[in-house]
């Protein structure tokens, strides 16, 4: 993971938040004075539909505005789309894969066939027991942070209470914060 531009490509539905995942990580990257990019790619605009959404972190003026298609970092929202899409594609062994998912390593290994490392993270579970429901992107923040360490811990923290609190109040903004901070504690890396 040695370029210049530190790349992350989300995978996810319509409505469970890949695109605020990818904006909120690029906020917190250029309030530390990093050039950031974040933007979302859709299908079929509808609820439920596959998204994808990227993110992109560097030291330096990023000039390239098309979808990422080298990531540095894959992030399975739903993992049901590893069945039925490549979410792999274009991610170099050398890569990182992070799946939202109950299964283990190795059978998401099986499954995929994919040679990097590969986290799992069951967000759907932590996402239930916080918020009450399976909205899991604050919850893959959580993860991505503790594996990547690509922005400041505090400083995303921050972002994310101060994003949910102005559109949705205090309680879900702090239950945000809480599934990122469980998420971040729970994965191992």
């Amino acid at each position: 993971m040695s370029k210049d531009i530190f790349e992350i490509r989300f995978h996810g539905r319509g409505g469970q938040g890949a695109k605020t995942a990818a904006a909120l990580l690029a906020e917190a990257a250029m309030e530390q004075g990093k050039y950031v990019q974040s933007f979302p790619e859709y299908g079929a605009e509808r609820q439920g539909a596959p998204v994808k959404a990227f993110t992109r972190i560097s030291d330096k003026k990023i000039y390239s505005h098309a979808g990422v298609t080298n990531p540095n970092v894959v992030v399975v929202v739903d993992q049901t789309l590893i069945k039925s899409i490549p979410v792999t594609e274009g991610l170099d062994d050398d890569g990182l894969l992070i799946v939202n998912t109950t299964q283990s390593v190795d059978e998401i290994r099986k499954i995929i066939g994919f040679n990097g490392k590969i986290v799992v993270i069951d967000a759907i579970k932590i996402a239930l027991e916080e918020l009450g429901k399976a909205v899991t992107n604050t919850t893959m923040l959580g993860t991505i942070e503790k594996v990547t360490n690509i922005v400041n811990y505090d400083k995303l923290k921050e972002n994310l209470f101060n994003h949910f609190v102005h559109e949705l109040g205090q309680d879900i903004a702090t239950k945000n914060v809480n599934c990122f901070v469980r998420a971040y504690n729970e994965t191992k890396a």
